[in-house]
């Protein structure tokens, strides 16, 4: 046996939010089956940025979407003919389940957790026990429980991917949890000495392949799946190329595993997997101890709070707080982690060459891979960037407060900015820069953030009266018409009032080589940024768009 959770398919768990999104916004639910039902629900994904289309004879993204969205029961899936519970009692197929609406409303990171860690608690799987007994098992509970064993063995609780392949996906709760372990110890310690470990993990996977009939990527696959789907739930962060449980999560997946029973009827277990499994924070007594492990880590993070006269009378009280609190701990780590990227340019400097050259992974050693999903080029361009300003350093502003779009427990780009601002809002002691990114291209690059991207500045310079505010528009190519709009550079407020901004646009490849300049020069400073844009923006009024974008070009080689 091996299973997997979610989707192969489907590259990014958060990215099956915006596809429910466009599908609550549609007149397709319910009527997605079929090739006429694949097509549409492809060809909404798409028209709506979620997947890029290209070729897809079979329609198999609209196929393979619905799968997923069904199986995690944000969508009431099929119930099988052989099953002992009917359509009508589960829920009208493929329409959106009280769990889907759930997700639709979450606005922020952990309430789109939360929705995934009710969706993935309630997937019970069946397989049988050594003495042929029928077993429902949660891979998700499995899971965290090998996790925390491997920290009772080994002080971490950590795993990392040919271990999640080889031996937590091909097997369940009802193996022996410390055999499981033991395996994976004795793996981790064969493996450590081996001189090529790539050579060492394919060996790896042919045997396993071999014995359970099986293609050796097929355990490749499913790890990758199971380890983002798995994240989705904010109960687990990367590590390397594994995964450990989130410290302030500990006590809360410990509870979570202890809980193994599964719903008794095929009826219960499709009700609780459209509704969403309950958690061991719904109950008061549970609430409260998670709360108290809470503010116990804040006093050891030395971070002041009190709970003053704040209600905690029942589980919603207590989530108030405890979200409150996870917020806190949130930001701290992620000031923490803005302070770690001046050591992290080179990284950087490798995901901006990725973004300019059009390519998806570039391969550090045997151990380490950069990699770009696709389907979230946009996304990855916004944090690289962000990414970038925050090695630059010297921000006056919070690392939360520069970025607009969302980001999850590893600080990775849930999406991309919404509209109505800036992507990034870096602000500095004696000046703010509002940076914008695009992947759009050609004409259709200046009618689509034209008149954005110079609203946002001029926004900007009606909040930041003290302050000069300046433009930086990046982009793989500029088009011409683009550079006229920022040349001119002008905005007339609603009372014709006449506004100048100063607006530079450069290319992603430009970018990668100004930011890996300033690190190599030893030249790192804010100001730096803008004499860049000072130096371009002096030949606006000489040129012409082609001839600006040529003097641009011209500056930033110098």
């Amino acid at each position: 046996m091996i299973w997997y959770i979610g989707n192969t398919s489907v590259r990014s768990a958060f990215r099956l939010r915006d596809g429910l999104v466009a599908l609550s916004q549609s007149p397709l639910q319910g009527n997605m089956r079929g090739q006429d039902g694949d097509r549409a629900f492809r060809e909404l994904l798409g028209q709506s940025g979620i997947v890029n289309l290209g070729t897809d004879e079979t329609n198999s993204v609209g196929r393979k979407w619905r799968s997923a969205l069904g199986k995690l029961g944000f969508l009431f899936p099929e119930v099988p003919a052989s099953a002992t519970v009917h359509q009508e009692e589960v829920g009208p197929l493929d329409t959106i389940t009280p769990n889907g609406w759930r997700l639709i409303r979450s606005e922020t990171v952990p309430a789109m957790q939360e929705c995934f860690l009710r969706s993935l608690a309630a997937q019970f799987i069946e397989t049988h026990s050594l003495d042929g007994q029928v077993v429902w098992f949660s891979p998700l509970r499995h899971t965290l429980a090998v996790l925390l064993e491997l920290e009772r063995q080994t002080g971490e609780a950590y795993m990392n991917f040919i271990e999640m392949a080889l031996f937590v996906q091909t097997t369940s709760s009802a193996d022996d949890i410390s055999s499981v372990v033991e395996k994976i110890i004795a793996l981790r310690n064969e493996r450590t000495v081996t001189e090529s470990k790539r050579r060492f993990d394919n060996i790896k996977y042919q045997e396993a392949a071999i014995a359970l009939s099986l293609r050796a990527s097929t355990f490749r696959d499913y790890s990758d799946a199971n380890f983002r789907y798995l994240k989705a739930t904010g109960l687990v962060q990367n590590r390397g190329r594994g995964i450990s449980l989130v410290p302030e999560k500990r006590l809360f997946a410990e509870l979570m595993a202890r809980e193994t029973i599964a719903p008794a009827t095929a009826l219960e277990r499709f009700t609780t997997l459209c509704n969403g499994a309950e958690l061991p924070t719904d109950s008061q007594d549970t609430a409260l101890s998670v709360l108290n492990d809470l503010l116990v880590q804040l006093r050891q993070m030395e971070i002041p709070f009190t709970l003053d006269d704040r209600p905690i009378n029942n589980p919603a009280d207590i989530a108030i707080v405890r979200n409150e609190i996870e917020d806190i701990i949130s930001k701290q780590k992620e000031e923490m982690y803005a302070r770690e990227q001046v050591d992290q340019w080179e990284e950087i400097a490798t995901y901006i060459n990725l973004l300019a050259s059009r390519r998806e992974r570039h391969r550090i050693d045997e151990e380490t891979e950069i990699v770009i999903p696709r389907s979230e080029t946009p996304a990855y361009l916004e944090w690289t960037i962000w990414r970038a300003f925050l090695a630059i350093d010297s921000l006056a502003n919070k690392p939360y407060e520069a970025r607009r779009f969302k980001v999850d427990q590893d600080f990775l780009p849930v999406n991309t900015a919404p509209g109505n601002g800036p992507d990034l809002i870096i602000e500095f002691q004696n000046f703010v820069i509002a940076v914008e990114v695009t992947l759009t291209e050609n004409s259709r690059q200046e009618a689509a953030e034209g008149e954005p991207v110079r609203r946002h500045v001029a926004d900007l310079l009606g909040q930041y009266n003290e302050k000069p505010v300046y433009g930086l528009f990046i982009a793989n190519n500029i088009d011409s018409n683009t550079a006229e709009t920022f040349r001119i550079g002008v905005w007339y407020t609603r009372a014709d009032e006449r506004m100048r901004l100063n607006i530079v646009p450069i290319t992603i490849s430009q970018f990668h080589s100004f930011f890996r300049a300033l690190f190599i020069s030893s030249r790192v400073s804010p100001e730096a940024v803008i004499n860049l844009i000072n130096e371009c923006a002096q030949y606006r009024a000489q040129f012409e768009a082609p001839d600006w974008k040529a003097m641009i070009n011209q500056t930033v080689g110098q």
